[in-house]
């Protein structure tokens, strides 16, 4: 008996399993950018550094990613997506192992900067990749897909770590070997992916940049996704100590889950507008920004956490709504060999902020204050919002 050649065929991969498997490697790399966030206080008992360390620690994440954007977009465009993805990967693992094993500050800096190297080819090649898989009347939802992907990671992180530190006796144990776990997941899925030859064109690195007839638009999204990710990014690295000094409990849970929550609403609010014109998308961004800038000085004026978690809840949405609004415009208006570098040039517009403000704030709270350094860190974060506000109605007359 002989077996039809048919019978061995493996069955079609969809359009829509090639989406979420791409979109699952972001999902992936982005659990570990967050997870150390409920941690910070372990770490800070053990090693008893203040808020400035703290946030510089954080920053050498942003450090690396930026870095990391002013090539990777370049090299993915012209060596293919997987020839990135596979290192992203690797350099992700060693953070795993390097967290788990940090009895310092210098070892903690050293597995945020390489984290903040893997997240820097994701949201290049990674994200690019996500939309790479869908046709040309999906690019839309895989900038959705995307946007959601790394939202989610990034929100899973803090509460997988936070729900282990709370229960666990050996949290970073089990969090980054779990962690482990879900990037051999994700490397299974790059390996599976075909190896694009080489451009013909021969690469010269240079500062990223966009085509000129697409350059309005993705700075139009910075514009937007800038405020709101700094605002994020603050909850992130200085929020666990703003919840001790309001509440008196240092729980890694409490940060966790606040941390959760602020990008699960990222991700509703996404799914919520999706059908909303951007110009839309990018005035509810600017509107949740300032308000959650406004709900920060009031939680400090009244001691409050309950309007400190209205204000890391607007921030998600925020930085969700800026960030649908500014990869949409990549997908729609950015060819497809300048995609990567496209979202290269937008993260680092993004991050820079994100870096640079909250580790300003770290060392104005240890000098002059919380009162002082929050109040300067929400001024201008509420400033940079309102400006993009303000272009986007000029744009609109």
């Amino acid at each position: 008996m002989t077996t039809s050649p048919c019978a061995l065929t493996a069955p079609p991969i969809t359009s829509t399993t090639r989406l979420l498997r791409a979109a699952w490697v972001v999902t992936a790399v982005f659990i570990l950018s967050n997870a150390a966030t409920p941690l910070y206080g372990y770490w800070q008992q053990q090693m008893g550094f203040g808020a400035g360390t703290l946030a510089t620690i954080f920053t050498c994440y942003i450090l690396g990613l930026l870095g990391t954007l002013l090539v990777a977009g370049q090299l993915s465009d012209h060596f293919g997506r997987k020839a990135l993805l596979v290192p992203a990967l690797l350099l992700a693992m060693v953070a795993a192992v390097l967290f788990q094993l940090a009895n310092s500050v210098a070892l903690l800096m050293v597995a945020r900067l390489l984290t903040g190297v893997a997240v820097g080819i994701i949201v290049s090649a990674g994200m690019a990749n996500v939309v790479d898989q869908a046709g040309e009347q999906q690019k839309r939802q895989a900038s959705l897909l995307a946007s959601v992907a790394m939202v989610l990671g990034a929100g899973t992180g803090p509460l997988l770590a936070g729900v282990m530190a709370h229960y666990s006796q050996h949290p970073l144990a089990v969090v980054f070997n779990l962690e482990l776990a879900l990037l051999a997941l994700a490397m299974t899925v790059v390996l599976a992916l075909p190896r694009r030859p080489p451009s013909s064109k021969p690469l010269t690195l240079r500062l990223p940049a966009v085509p000129r007839e697409s350059l309005g638009h993705v700075v139009r999204g910075i514009a937007f996704f800038g405020p709101g990710i700094t605002a994020t990014s603050f909850v992130l690295s200085l929020g666990p100590s703003l919840f001790a000094a309001f509440a008196h409990v240092g729980s890694p849970l409490i940060a966790g889950g606040t941390a959760f929550a602020m990008f699960m609403v990222g991700v509703a609010v996404q799914f919520s507008v999706q059908r909303l014109a951007v110009p839309r998308i990018f005035l509810l961004s600017g509107v949740a920004t300032v308000l959650a800038m406004a709900s920060l000085w009031v939680a400090l004026q009244q001691v409050s956490v309950a309007w400190l978690v209205l204000s890391a809840l607007l921030a998600g949405a925020g930085q969700g709504l800026g960030q649908l609004g500014g990869l949409s415009l990549i997908a729609l208006h950015v060819p497809a060999n300048r995609r990567a570098e496209a979202n290269g040039v937008f993260n680092m517009g993004g991050y820079v902020p994100a870096g640079a403000l909250p580790v300003v704030t770290g060392h104005l709270i240890d000098l002059h204050g919380l009162n002082t350094g929050i109040t300067v860190l929400a001024a201008l974060i509420a400033g940079l919002a309102l400006m993009a506000l303000l272009s986007l109605a000029r744009l609109q007359r």
